[in-house]
């Protein structure tokens, strides 16, 4: 039924080796769109295919130029093409987009287009019209090009064990180390290595709170958080939600974090557990391995998702085919990993910092998760239906780190590693919520209080980690560590307030892991039929198709951490 056979999207409006260089190349086309008589109906459904394509391939390009900056951050011409895309070309698009958004809404003809094929379409056209502000287009130029920044300071962190240089990614492994001194001393190493960078990070971030404060004032809102609210497309639920969440992990997730920790504290035999001994085995159990090299992982991961569904298999084949994977960490390139869609081609590009880690597992195939998505909904008829809320598209991503479990034998040998991995998952599933929380209610204090002092903002910090601290790892005499901890979350740097997503997400994919254990294979359905309607209908609608509600109240949380815990103990 579903194909990875993906194809370029063939031309018709755009000359089929045309290039974005610069503006006045660009600059026709747009200008066509605006002045063109649409005066029948196939007239403005081929309009809306034209502009889709003319979409899709500045979309790609901007998408090319990021990815390969942040491949290679210390790389001062690929840095000077990303920086010249958002400042000499976007800028100049921003207006066009708002004269097309307004002739197709006021167009009579667009009463006529189909109400449920264009809904969501319509809708977040209208939004957009909304937010417009000819005075934010120089500001939006300048986010782009500061938000970037984050990657190129955070690129530039090594420290060196035992005579050899490492990145942060790469330094992590030690943090599994069997000798607790060498943890500590990794530990320590990596986080004075941050310290470094506090106050680049803190001046970056004073630069973007108050440039987004006044982007937010430029269109009327009381606050950034409200307005971009907004730009997020958060139609279906509010602020009071995010608190209710917050409240709810206190209640119903701390009690399964402490839970856990405390097994840990006991199975490595320690009167008090240190953050550096979160990963750590006990003595004589070696750290889990599942692959050597990037090869290996894709492989692996081609492998794992093929015994899943041979569809998910050849999605990530096809990737590698294309050249569309970066895996491995390395000196100069930008932490993280991401997934991005590439509107003309069909597939993404995956990047990732691998160092043969567990957690490297679970980013590959959360990653392949939204791969997955990409496919799927590549074959939808406009750019606009491709783009769906992110509140889906982290279920995409989160579902499969629980769906791949079932298929990790290809990761590990022995029944004992495999067992040890999915306990890991599980775990993670549970301790990542209060990370989640953490960060989005540091984002509604820092924008609410746009005004504020580091020393507000670290108090402030330090107060919210109390809130959502364990009771169980001893954090004392680290606190110069901690209060700068929010400065390692690429997304308050560059996607500010996308975070409580992943929150809503493992919660929609904890549910379709229930159902994945009742019936693979509907699960399975639900998931790809969800997928493949990309944006084109609501949030709830879009959780309904893969047999969810969309339901993230505190009732919804209990029921699915103690679901989870059950799975854990058994």
């Amino acid at each position: 039924m579903y194909s990875a056979d993906i194809k370029k999207l063939p031309r018709h409006f755009l000359p089929a080796d045309f290039m974005v260089t610069d503006w006045p190349s660009l600059e026709p086309y747009f200008k066509q769109l605006t002045e063109r008589d649409i005066d029948t109906m196939p007239a403005l459904e081929q309009w809306l295919k034209d502009q889709s394509e003319l979409e899709a391939v500045v979309n790609e390009d901007a998408c090319w130029r990021q990815i390969k900056m942040t491949c290679d951050t210390e790389n001062k011409d690929l840095e000077a093409a990303f920086n010249f895309f958002c400042t000499d070309i976007q800028p100049h698009i921003q207006p066009y987009a708002d004269a097309l958004n307004k002739k197709l809404v006021n167009h009579p003809l667009a009463q006529q287009l189909d109400a449920k094929k264009y809904f969501t379409y319509l809708r977040s056209i209208k939004q957009r019209i909304e937010l417009f502000r000819e005075a934010n287009i120089p500001l939006q130029a300048e986010l782009s090009v500061m938000q970037q920044q984050f990657g190129v300071i955070s690129g530039k962190m090594t420290v060196t064990v035992n005579g050899t240089e490492y990145t942060l990614q790469q330094a992590t492994k030690f943090l599994e180390s069997p000798d607790r001194a060498v943890r500590e001393e990794v530990y320590r190493k990596i986080n004075e290595r941050r310290m470094q960078d506090v106050d680049a990070l803190n001046e970056l971030y004073d630069q973007l709170i108050s440039k987004r404060n006044q982007e937010a004032k430029n269109a009327d809102f009381a606050n950034y958080r409200d307005y971009r609210f907004k730009e997020l497309g958060r139609f279906d639920y509010g602020k009071e939600d995010c608190f209710a969440f917050h409240d709810a992990v206190k209640l119903h997730v701390l009690p399964l974090v402490n839970m856990i920790y405390q097994k840990k504290k006991e199975k490595l035999g320690l009167t008090e557990l240190r953050p550096w001994d979160i990963e750590a085995e006990p003595a004589g159990t070696q750290a889990l391995r599942p692959f050597q090299t990037a090869d290996e992982l894709v492989e692996k991961s081609v492998a794992c998702f093929t015994k899943l569904r041979p569809f998910f298999g050849d999605c990530l084949s096809k990737m590698k085919q294309m050249q569309h994977l970066d895996l491995n960490s390395r000196m100069g390139k930008a932490p993280g990993g991401y997934n991005c869609p590439l509107a003309e081609s069909g597939a993404p590009f995956i990047f990732m910092n691998a160092a043969g880690q567990m957690h490297d597992v679970t980013t590959m195939v959360h990653e392949g998760g939204h791969a997955i998505h990409s496919f799927l909904a590549h074959h939808l008829e406009l750019n606009g239906f491709k783009e769906y809320p992110m509140e889906i598209a982290e279920v995409a991503s989160m579902a499969m780190e629980l769906f791949s479990m079932d298929e990790w034998e290809t990761f590990f040998e022995s029944e004992d590693d495999l067992k040890r991995a999915r306990a890991h998952q599980l775990e993670r599933v549970i301790t990542i919520f209060p990370w989640i929380a953490i960060i989005d209610k540091f984002q509604h204090w820092v924008y609410e209080n746009p005004s504020h002092t580091h020393t507000q903002r670290t108090e402030t910090w330090n107060a919210i980690l109390l809130e959502f601290q364990d009771g169980v790892i001893d954090y004392s005499g680290l606190e110069n560590y901690r209060s700068q901890a929010w400065q390692r979350q690429l997304h308050l740097f560059e996607v500010p307030f996308y975070y409580i997503e992943y929150g809503i997400a493992q919660l929609g994919a904890i549910g379709m892991w229930q159902q994945y254990k009742k019936d693979k294979q509907k699960a399975l359905d639900n998931y790809c039929r969800a997928l493949s309607l990309g944006g084109t209908q609501t949030l709830p609608q879009l959780f309904e198709t893969a047999g969810l509600k969309f339901d993230f109240s505190p009732a919804t949380i209990q029921y699915l951490m103690e679901f989870v815990k059950d799975e854990m103990l058994k």
